[in-house]
């Protein structure tokens, strides 16, 4: 089982039931589904770039990746509806759990001038929005063989409904937060 799941379930569910004065255990928030999200822009004139953008991605998180397709036609990009122009993947359970651990103590201290997440990055609803600039801060990414540097947007779907919840969630998962 990963790591921060036992962690989860051994300390941190009764911690927050105490903190947030829930009755029940199950009332306590916890963790959906992580969404990393690779939005390529070059591909539209190149179709390689979301074959390595794939299979980049799939490092990363450790599964196959979906090919994300354009919704509707913007003639300004020469994007046309059905076209290629992104890869996500959706983690969940033990796979969700090994790809936060590793986020948070392995890719984020590896980012260039790192201080922490803002908190202003919450939903509403308790859901955490952020985004890296380098893919290559990950150590299962081999720098040598990388034809370009990309972006990915990360998604942290969580069952609380406030943003002080989530909060309090991601913050006993260790998630450097800026005060």
């Amino acid at each position: 089982m990963a790591r921060l799941k036992t962690m989860y379930d051994s300390e941190i569910r009764f911690k927050l039931k105490d903190n947030l004065k829930y009755k029940n255990i199950f009332q306590v928030p916890k963790l959906l589904k992580i969404v990393v999200n690779m939005g390529i822009g070059a591909a539209i004139k190149d179709k390689k770039n979301i074959e390595s953008a794939s299979l980049d991605l799939s490092l990363i998180t450790g599964q196959k990746s979906v090919i994300t397709k354009a919704k509707k036609s913007i003639a300004g990009f020469k994007l046309r509806e059905g076209m290629p122009i992104g890869v996500k993947s959706t983690l969940r359970r033990s796979r969700m759990y090994e790809f936060l651990d590793r986020l948070i103590n392995i890719a984020m201290p590896r980012i260039r001038d790192f201080r922490g997440v803002s908190k202003k990055n919450f939903d509403g609803h308790g859901n955490f929005n952020f985004g890296i600039k380098e893919h290559i801060v990950f150590s299962e990414i081999n720098y040598d063989k990388v034809d370009t540097v990309r972006g990915l947007n990360i998604s942290i779907q969580t069952s609380s409904s406030t943003d002080k919840e989530g909060f309090l969630l991601l913050r006993s998962f260790n998630v450097p937060f800026i005060d």
